[in-house]
């Protein structure tokens, strides 16, 4: 768990964040806390954002998948479809996440996939649908991140994002 994959970037957003000499992998993390969960960011664009996470080590005393889990997934995928939206002077911050939650997972992977119902100047809003490896939806979720811009010093980790 932890290990960051390769992730896919459309080449105009590499082209931009290499010209500030910024180190997207990095940026466009799980965060501390999404690599503990072993959340794998696998594509990322402002349209699309997937990535996948174990349930094993996220479960709950029941041994499925853990509610607080899948939220920490879906806001770390929609922070980073509302970071990419925003561009290289936004920082996106969680103002809003909800979610609901359809049904258990006892194993595998879940993988999530946001994208994008609002985005605007100072807004972007994205839904998270998350399923299990037989594809049925495990969790619904919603997030809405503030875009501020950016100041000198703006230190940035995914997933440790939200309000």
């Amino acid at each position: 768990m932890g290990e960051q994959q390769h992730v896919t970037f459309p080449q105009e957003v590499i082209d931009e964040y290499a010209s500030l000499g910024v180190d997207l992998q990095a940026l466009f993390s799980a965060g501390h806390l999404g690599n503990r969960m072993g959340v794998q960011i696998t594509e990322a664009s402002a349209e699309r954002v997937v990535g996948t996470m174990p349930v094993e080590g996220n479960t709950q005393p029941y041994g499925l998948l853990h509610g607080g889990a899948s939220a920490v997934l879906a806001e770390t995928l929609g922070s980073v479809g509302s970071m990419l939206h925003g561009g290289s002077s936004k920082i996106a911050v969680g103002v809003d996440l909800n979610c609901t939650h359809h049904r258990g997972a006892r194993s595998g992977l879940v993988t999530g996939v946001a994208t994008p119902v609002h985005r605007g100047r100072s807004t972007a809003t994205y839904e998270i649908v998350i399923s299990d490896e037989e594809g049925r939806r495990v969790c619904s979720a919603r997030l809405t991140c503030l875009l501020r811009d950016a100041r000198p010093g703006d230190e940035v980790h995914l997933g440790d994002a939200g309000a």
